[in-house]
């Protein structure tokens, strides 16, 4: 049985609490991996094409997608070391036509608790960080120091790049060309020691993508996936969470149970509620990469 994460001892008022999408609305030709069959949506059926003897009629569609095309979360199934995946599975012997018979995403239960959201951006006083930028273990502490907030373990940790403001622009949103901010290695150890249960941020790839790069490399995600078991979602929409300044809020969180896929999409909700509990966060401190992001 699944239960709720990060809410010990204290009451949570729920009611008339502010309900935020974190996810981006999908559509042909949205901004993706090239490493994924794109999302497609056509109309199958039209109003008119039957029409019943009352006169009533009904469309419906057709979509083709990739399950890492769109705000999605990521199972461990996605991606394999040496051969392996998560836990010593060989993923030769869990792969097959159908998809995974182990950690594909449908064993991943829905995450309904807290979420500790570090606004990388904020903390360097820009609306988005460079193309490029490498998070660090001392920004996410400092990150964490002016939230006034510590995510614990079983939870969900968010990371704001303020990258969702370029979902318009497809070239600069994918980085393929100038790099996108995420954290490197060290800060993907650091994530790791913390034990949560699932990372997410803005970018297509949970990692710092370097200029020219691509995805030629991914070691973040194979701390992340392969080697500590947390899943991780990608593309989210945070700038509204940004705006309203709060450093945790409850996180529901259910991807589509796609057997044995490596990926599914996902519509992530925060609820900003009020209380002990809000987040919010009071004034911004200075990080210790303010002029170096700048």
């Amino acid at each position: 049985m699944n239960q709720v994460h990060g809410y010990r001892g204290g009451h949570v008022p729920l009611g008339g609490a502010r309900v935020v999408d974190l996810a981006h609305p999908m559509r042909r030709g949205m901004p993706q991996s090239p490493n994924h069959p794109p999302f497609r949506m056509l109309l199958e059926r039209r109003h008119g094409d039957l029409v019943r003897a009352d006169g009533g009629s009904a469309a419906n569609e057709l979509i083709v997608t990739g399950g890492h095309v769109g705000t999605h979360v990521d199972a461990l199934a996605h991606v394999s070391q040496g051969g392996l995946l998560h836990g010593g599975l060989k993923a030769d012997e869990a792969q097959g036509h159908e998809g995974f018979s182990r950690h594909g995403i449908e064993e991943f239960p829905p995450y309904v608790g807290r979420a500790v959201f570090l606004d990388i951006a904020a903390l360097h006083g820009l609306p988005a960080l460079p193309p490029g930028y490498e998070i660090t273990v001392e920004d996410l502490e400092a990150a964490g120091k002016a939230a006034g907030a510590e995510v614990g373990a079983g939870e969900a940790l968010l990371l704001g790049t303020g990258w969702s403001r370029h979902w318009g622009d497809s070239a600069r949103f994918t980085g393929q060309e100038h790099g996108a901010p995420g954290p490197g290695p060290a800060a993907g150890a650091w994530i790791a020691a913390r034990e949560v249960r699932v990372v997410g941020g803005e970018t297509i790839a949970f990692e710092h993508i370097p200029p020219g790069r691509g995805h030629a490399e991914l070691p973040v995600h194979r701390q992340l996936l392969v080697e500590a078991g947390i899943h991780i979602v990608e593309t989210m929409r945070l700038t509204e969470v940004a705006a309203a300044g709060r450093a945790q809020f409850l996180l529901v969180l259910a991807p589509l149970p796609v057997v044995g896929a490596t990926g599914a999409p996902v519509r992530p909700l925060a609820v900003l509620h009020d209380g002990p509990h809000d987040g919010r966060r009071h004034g911004r401190h200075e990080g210790p990469h303010d002029e170096e992001a700048r």
